[in-house]
């Protein structure tokens, strides 16, 4: 009498890992693609929330009337501005403090007129947001992402 054996023969397993293998040859670059798309939207969604945080920091300075004031207070938080336009200064104190929350990224404060921001962990020198704090312009870097 033969006992019936049950399993998978050589030829089904080396089907399946050759289709395994075609799988995941298709779905990395995808899945690399979906990370620098990520990416791209996370910088432009900082520069989204700098250029909103330059608006109603001028909008909170010129309802107060004070052209010589040289700070605003947003919820509490005292923000540096430049005189007479109300523009959030290229500082820690200016433009970090109207972010107020800044996690997963980091400012790089050189010079008032050069702010970077970047992502925290794995940064990069071509995917970031540069925010000018004489200008209150901030643009975007997204070649590297």
């Amino acid at each position: 009498m033969m006992k019936e054996q049950r399993g998978f023969t050589l030829i089904e397993l080396i089907i399946v890992i050759v289709i395994l293998g075609l799988l995941a040859a298709l779905a990395i670059p995808k899945y690399i693609s979906v990370q620098q798309q990520a990416r791209t939207a996370s910088i432009n969604g900082l520069a989204g929330g700098l250029r909103g945080a330059v608006a109603l920091a001028r909008a909170q300075y010129m309802a107060t009337g004070n052209m010589t004031a040289t700070t605003v207070t947003m919820d509490g938080t005292a923000v540096a501005c430049a005189a007479r336009t109300g523009i959030p200064t290229g500082t820690a104190a200016g433009i970090g403090a109207a972010m107020q929350d800044l996690t997963g990224f980091t400012g790089t404060y050189t010079t008032p007129t050069a702010v970077t921001f970047q992502f925290t962990s794995n940064p990069s020198a071509t995917c970031e947001a540069v925010y000018n704090g004489t200008t209150g312009i901030v643009t975007t870097v997204i070649t590297g992402c």
